[in-house]
C-alpha cells in the first residue's frame, strides 16, 4: 500500500463566484514580525511559496485559484492575520477573501456571533488592517458581509499606455492594491464572458505598459508598489432608486480573472468615482461582475489618507479538503496552463 503524506487541510469558500481557499493551520512557518514582512519573505524558493504553488496549481487548484494562509496578527487588536495568494505569488490585499474570512470566522466559531446580528472580525493583511462586518440572522446564520477597507484614493489620471488597441488613457487608484482603470465603453468593449479572451489580453497589456511607471510607486512602502490588476468598466448610469450602476472585470497578476466584482478593486473604484464627483456623497455603487454577481459599495468616511470604502456581498462555504502527497506523483507541485 502506498504511504501518502498529509500536507494540510483547507476550507473553501466562494465570494460572489470567486474562490477562496483558507488554510487555517499552514504546516510551514511564515517568518516575520508583521503580515507585511511575512509577505516580503515569502519569495520564490521559500517553503511558504512552495506550499502556495502546491495548493494553487493543477491538479489541486487551477490558474484562477485564490486563497490565504492564516497567520498571527500584527498585534492583539486584530483577530488574526492572513497572507493572500494566487497562482503568481502573494498579494497585498483581497476584498473577496476578507469577506470569505469573515464568514469563516463566524461559522467556524473562531469569532462568536454577536446577539445584535453584527459581528466585527478584524484582520491584518499586508496593506494594513481591514474589518469584515458579518451580519447574522436570529438563528446565527451568516446572511452577508461588509468589507471595510483601508483608506483608498485616486492616485493619477490620464496616464497614456501603449496596447494592441493603440494608445489608451488610464487612471490609477489604490484600494489596498494599485489598479489601472480602463473605460471599456470608450473602447467599444463589453464586459461579458464571450469576450473574456480579449479582456484578459488588454488587461495584461495595460499592466505591462505601466511596469516601472513612477506613478505606480507606493509613497511610503516599496513593498506595495506596482500595478496589481487592470479593471475594465462598463457604465449603466443611475438606477431609478438613485444608485450608480456599473459592471467590471478585474484582470490581475498574470492574466488571472476575478469572477466577483473584486473587493479591493471595488474599493479603488469607489475612491476614483468619489474623487471625480461621479459618485455623489451618500450614493451607493452597484458593482456587477463579468458573471453577473454583485457587490454594493459606498464611502463610509473621508480621512486625510483617502476615503474608507465599505463593500457589501455574500460568501458561502463549498468544501473542506485534506491534501496529501503520493511519493509516486510526478506532478508536484503541479502545473498551470495560463
Amino acid at each position: 500500500m502506498t504511504r501518502r503524506t498529509a500536507i494540510c487541510s483547507s476550507v473553501d469558500y466562494h465570494t460572489a463566484g470567486e474562490p477562496f481557499r483558507i488554510i487555517a493551520d499552514p504546516p510551514v512557518e511564515a517568518p516575520g514580525a508583521s503580515v507585511a514582512e511575512k509577505r516580503a519573505r515569502a519569495v520564490s524558493g521559500s517553503a511558504l511559496d512552495d506550499l502556495r504553488r502546491l495548493l494553487c496549481f493543477e491538479p489541486r487548484g487551477h490558474a484562477d485559484m485564490y486563497g490565504g494562509f492564516i497567520t498571527a496578527p500584527d498585534d492583539a487588536d486584530a483577530d488574526f492575520g492572513v497572507l493572500f495568494w494566487h497562482k503568481d505569488g502573494f498579494s497585498t490585499a483581497c476584498g473577496h477573501g476578507t469577506m470569505a474570512l469573515g464568514a469563516w470566522a463566524v461559522e467556524s466559531g473562531l469569532a462568536a456571533a454577536e446577539p445584535s446580528g453584527l459581528t466585527e472580525v478584524r484582520i491584518d493583511v499586508p496593506s494594513g488592517r481591514v474589518n469584515a462586518q458579518v451580519h447574522t440572522d436570529s438563528a446565527g446564520e451568516v446572511t452577508s458581509i461588509d468589507f471595510v477597507n483601508v483608506p483608498s484614493r485616486l492616485v493619477a489620471t490620464g496616464i497614456t499606455v501603449d496596447t494592441g488597441r493603440g494608445r489608451l488613457s488610464v487612471d490609477l487608484a489604490w484600494g489596498g492594491a494599485l489598479y489601472a482603470l480602463v473605460d471599456g465603453d470608450r473602447l467599444g468593449l463589453d464586459v461579458v464572458p464571450e469576450d473574456l479572451g480579449e479582456l484578459i489580453a488588454l488587461g495584461r497589456e495595460v499592466k505591462a505598459s505601466l511596469a516601472g511607471h513612477p506613478e505606480t510607486a507606493h509613497p511610503v512602502d516599496e513593498r506595495l508598489s506596482g500595478v496589481y490588476g487592470t479593471i475594465i468598466v462598463n457604465r449603466f448610469g443611475t438606477t431609478d432608486t438613485g444608485e450608480l450602476h456599473q459592471r467590471n472585470v478585474t484582470v490581475f497578476a498574470d492574466g488571472q480573472v476575478d469572477r466577483s466584482p473584486c473587493g479591493s478593486g471595488t474599493a479603488a473604484r469607489i475612491a476614483a468615482l468619489h474623487a471625480s464627483g461621479e459618485l455623489v456623497p451618500g450614493q451607493t455603487l452597484i458593482h456587477d461582475s463579468i458573471i453577473g454577481t454583485r457587490f454594493r459599495a459606498r464611502v463610509l468616511e473621508e480621512t486625510a489618507d483617502g476615503v474608507v470604502p465599505v463593500v457589501a456581498g455574500t460568501a458561502h462555504r463549498v468544501a473542506s479538503t485534506s491534501f496529501e502527497l503520493d511519493p509516486r506523483d510526478a506532478l508536484v507541485p503541479g502545473f498551470v496552463l495560463r
